[in-house]
């Protein structure tokens, strides 16, 4: 038997869809309106997975007073409020497409020992959304 944690964090950045290794037109080609030099914004919606065996003692897969601090730490802190491409180092140097910003979390995330991080899925807009899970592809 399994059983998993969600939890559900909120945060708002802004990016800019752009790489150096393309010309301004390919830019503007592949990334459409997301490749304004001036970036644009997103209200995110992050929610992070974790599994383990319910403590006996607790009745708890992962303490929430100890999962909540990590997640504002490690995530919130960091990618709240920011312009991503330039504020926050991962995005300095890949872009700061969802898919990659979900791997930056799901990486950032991996060290929280008290439970098992399973997934990080991120809601970008009512239309799109992202998932990394633990395994082989992450």
């Amino acid at each position: 038997m399994k059983i998993s944690l969600t939890r559900r964090y909120r945060f708002a950045a802004s990016h800019r869809l752009h790489t150096t290794k393309l010309s301004a037109a390919e830019n503007r080609r592949v990334y459409g309106k997301c490749s304004n030099p001036y970036g644009h914004g997103h209200n995110y919606v992050l929610e992070v997975t974790v599994t383990g065996p319910v403590d006996p003692e607790t009745g708890m897969i992962a303490n929430l007073g100890e999962l909540d601090p990590f997640v504002q730490r490690e995530v919130i802190e960091p990618f709240d409020q920011k312009f991503l491409n330039e504020e926050v180092g991962e995005f300095r140097e890949q872009v700061a497409t969802t898919e990659n910003v979900s791997r930056a979390i799901f990486d950032r995330l991996k060290g929280f020992r008290l439970a098992r991080l399973e997934r990080v899925r991120i809601e970008e807009t009512s239309k799109n959304s992202f998932e990394i899970e633990d395994g082989p592809s992450s």
